[in-house]
């Protein structure tokens, strides 16, 4: 535990993302520069892991560096393709262009909105973790397979 309300590692699930689709996240955060960056992630559940099938690159239409919000629209089209596609919404990407990869107070909320795992990349450390709520953070570790 490191002082960010964060349970210890032993209980976790993983997400598991390819090393091709961490660097198509990057480089979405990269290109959105200097605003946030967002994406939902497709995948299939099971009991030890999040492994992401698919990612739906998605607008910030704040224009934001600290804050993102996808619009209703792509959102809609999210819950389309995850009807179509048979996969489920596992996650939600976002990036912090200038501070580490840490729930904000506002993402904290959303979470509790949102509930399911929160992957943030860090713009400044180019470091990605991912998180869930269960009214506290916890952090989900990410492999690449």
């Amino acid at each position: 535990m490191d002082g960010r309300h964060c349970r210890s590692r032993i209980r976790l699930k993983k997400i598991v993302f390819t090393q091709t689709q961490k660097q198509i996240l990057a480089d979405h955060a990269d290109k959105e520069l200097p605003n946030e960056s967002c994406a939902i992630l497709f995948g299939d559940k099971n009991s030890s892991n999040f492994k992401v099938e698919k990612i739906f690159l998605t607008e910030n239409i704040e224009k934001s560096a600290v804050n993102f919000t996808i619009s209703p629209e792509q959102t809609w089209e999210a819950s389309r393709m995850e009807k179509e596609q048979e996969l489920q919404i596992i996650g939600i990407f976002h990036s912090h262009p200038n501070s580490e990869a840490y729930p904000s107070s506002t993402d904290k909320k959303f979470m509790e909105l949102n509930p399911v795992t929160w992957v943030i990349f860090s713009g400044r450390t180019r470091e990605f973790k991912a998180y869930s709520l269960d009214k506290i953070i916890e952090d989900v570790l990410i492999e690449t397979q």
